[in-house]
């Protein structure tokens, strides 16, 4: 299967997520939401690399990549302690439209960090994307 089959699937799980997590935080500390979650997430990884029988090549990673895993996954985790608690305070509505600009943000870093080529239409795209994320968080 293909590449934008699996980026349609992760919208919609995305999207899932939101509502799952909006209906979760309702009654629960938003951090301790955001932690049981990120158990889960471990458990259910971990079982999956397990599976793949590829958990016995982690003493393999080179130590850079896995420098840049770690932050990845430490900015990962802060992030979901804003979103979970941008859930737990506003609509599904108004908070996922805002937390797709990470969309227009990972375009600008990308060009900026890993020097990526992004041309005039990409850019007309980036700045419709954040206008209509704008527009529907304050719908």
């Amino acid at each position: 299967m293909g590449a934008i089959f699996f980026a349609l699937l992760s919208a919609l799980l995305a999207a899932l997520v939101a509502i799952l997590s909006k209906m979760g935080v309702s009654e629960v500390d938003s951090n301790l939401a955001t932690a049981i979650r990120a158990v889960i997430m471990a458990i259910f990884m971990l079982t999956v690399t397990a599976v793949q029988g590829t958990i016995s090549k982690v003493g393999t990673i080179p130590k850079i990549p896995l420098l840049y895993i770690v932050l990845s996954g430490l900015v990962g985790a802060l992030s979901w302690v804003a979103y979970f608690r941008a859930l737990q305070l506003g609509k599904v509505s108004q908070i996922a439209p805002i937390d797709r600009l990470s969309v227009v943000f990972a375009v600008v870093l990308a060009a900026l960090i890993l020097k990526e080529k992004v041309n005039v239409q990409t850019w007309v795209g980036v700045g419709v994307m954040a206008a209509g994320a704008i527009m529907v968080s304050l719908a």
